[in-house]
This record gives structure tokens, C-alpha cells and sequence, in this order.
């Protein structure tokens, strides 16, 4: 697990976009990573290091695994 100092860090870096909306700088994307157990890992493991942006949408056909690691975590 990462030490606090770096989450801090992930959390606090941000990008603010033409709308407003603020977004984390460091985020996992999940294209190209295979429905099941190897996406619902990767994911909860990245959120539980402190990211807090995924990219992901549905054509990549994983939503189901990414969708169980947000509940876990």
C-alpha cells in the first residue's frame, strides 16, 4: 500500500475542467483489461492505494467487475 503522504498527494492533485468539475490528475484506465477477476482486482487495488478516477465506459465490456470493486472498496 502506498504511504499516506503519496494518497495525499493522489487526492489532492487535480485537474479543473472547462465545466467546473474538478477531476484527479492519477487515474487507472480499465481498456483492454478482461471482464472478471483480473479487472475487479486491479481496480479495488488501485482504490485502495488512492485513486479516484477510472476510466472506463461500457463499450469495454468490463463494467460488471469495475462496478464490484467500487462496492468492495
Amino acid at each position: 500500500m502506498l504511504n499516506t503522504v503519496v494518497q495525499k498527494e493522489l487526492a489532492a492533485n487535480k485537474y479543473k475542467l472547462n465545466n467546473g468539475v474538478s477531476i484527479p490528475v492519477f487515474g487507472i484506465g480499465v481498456w483492454q483489461v478482461s471482464e472478471g477477476d483480473v479487472v475487479e482486482e486491479s481496480t479495488l487495488k488501485a482504490l485502495e492505494m488512492g485513486y479516484r478516477l477510472i476510466d472506463t465506459a461500457a463499450i469495454y465490456g468490463n463494467e460488471v467487475g469495475v462496478g464490484r470493486a467500487i462496492a468492495r472498496s
